[in-house]
């Protein structure tokens, strides 16, 4: 299960539309009639201009038109009752009106084109976001599996923030990262760092090796299209997530990337302790380690970018994820999700200032084996970490 954190795009629904038509129409009318009724002396149709002016936020350029067809028609009116239309003061308030009016559609149509051109953007971002980051299975081995994306970019979907699920003979792996930078400059070294998984995640190859692999393309990204002011500039912080079909395990190699939260049953949360190396990128040979710890059936592993954490609220604070994931430890990965994104986004005011991505991966209590009941690589000689576990009444 996928979410996607869009914006308030788009047109009022037409029975809203309808309902809001009648602000500008009663207000056309109350004038008309206040200024017919009222001394000569008191000329109340120049603030018939508020009609056409406010009809844009929710109607289109004919609507539009319309109301400042009707305020015209109405400033009409009052001039043959006043005195006539042939008067001086009611030829320049015709005149005004008139011209006002028609700026406001003319605003109104610009206004229609550019909802038009950022709908078709908001559609490209779509399509290109699934073409990137393919949407992850809601199943896959004995996992059951939600992701979170939220971009910071207004009008993206897509930004740094990746993340990838696939399958090997014994079990499954995932990529979570974090590109430098956001927005369209940062998805071409997105797009790296995932095709490099995708075609080296499902060989039997040790997650440290693979590792190693996706940082060899980082660096060779880098030094092909860096610019001399971007040296050392290009990398990505990722984590390795290797989860074995029948062993109550996870293997996990961090390019200095946050560590994942193992949420177990009771509202019990704990963060592992990795050993992590130099992000992708920094240092093309460096020596990655893994990390080996328990994840028994019943417990979810949520892994996230430094976005989430990272997310200020109006007085500066960082995003409590520890303390707020813990009252949703029995929680569906789905259930998870949607409480995170709606916590998160009222934290940080409605707006994110950087990507941010989650994946939720919950070992089902029944693991379910795939057709092939390969082994993954063996455990000797691994090193085992340790998390420090918090536990609410």
């Amino acid at each position: 299960m996928r979410l996607r954190h869009r914006g308030a795009g788009g047109q009022q629904p037409r029975q809203s539309v309808h309902a809001l038509l009648l602000l500008p129409i009663v207000l056309i009318v109350v004038i008309t009639v206040v200024d017919i009724r009222s001394p000569e002396s008191i000329h109340l149709g120049p603030a018939l201009v508020i009609a056409p002016a406010l009809t844009p936020s929710f109607a289109g350029p004919r609507t539009t038109a319309f109301v400042g067809a009707l305020a015209v028609a109405a400033q009409t009116l009052i001039a043959f009752v006043h005195g006539g239309i042939s008067t001086s003061n009611h030829i320049v308030q015709l005149v005004t009106l008139t011209v006002l009016s028609v700026m406001v559609v003319i605003y109104s149509v610009v206004r229609e084109r550019r909802q038009a051109q950022l709908a078709q953007v908001r559609t490209v971002a779509e399509a290109a976001q699934h073409v990137l980051m393919w949407p992850l299975p809601e199943q896959i081995g004995p996992l059951w599996i939600a992701s979170l994306y939220m971009a910071a970019e207004d009008e993206a979907q897509i930004g740094g923030d990746l993340y990838a699920v696939t399958q090997y003979e014994g079990g499954v792996r995932v990529l979570i990262g974090d590109v430098r930078g956001k927005g369209l400059p940062a998805i071409g070294e997105a797009a790296l760092l995932l095709g490099a998984f995708r075609e080296s995640a499902h060989k039997h190859i040790p997650l440290e090796v693979l590792a190693t692999t996706l940082d060899q393309s980082i660096s060779r990204y880098a030094t092909e299209l860096e610019t001399p002011e971007e040296a050392g500039e290009r990398f990505a912080t990722a984590l390795l997530v290797e989860i074995p079909d029948q062993d109550p395990i996870t293997r996990m190699t961090s390019c200095g990337h946050p560590p994942p939260l193992l949420l177990s049953p009771g509202h019990a949360v704990s963060v592992p302790s990795l050993h992590p190396s130099p992000p992708l990128g920094v240092h093309g040979g460096s020596d990655h380690t893994l990390d080996v710890f328990s994840f028994e059936p019943g417990d979810t592993l949520l892994l996230y970018t430094d976005g989430v954490v990272e997310a200020r609220d109006t007085r500066g604070r960082f995003y409590p994820l520890v303390e707020r994931v813990v009252r949703w430890t029995d929680d569906s990965p789905e259930a998870l999700m949607h409480h995170v994104r709606r916590d998160l986004l009222a934290h940080a005011g409605g707006r994110l200032g950087d990507d941010a991505a989650l994946i939720a991966l919950h070992r089902t209590p029944v693991e379910r084996r795939r057709h092939h009941h390969g082994r993954g690589a063996g455990t000797e000689g691994l090193r085992h970490g340790s998390g420090n576990r918090s536990h609410t009444g």
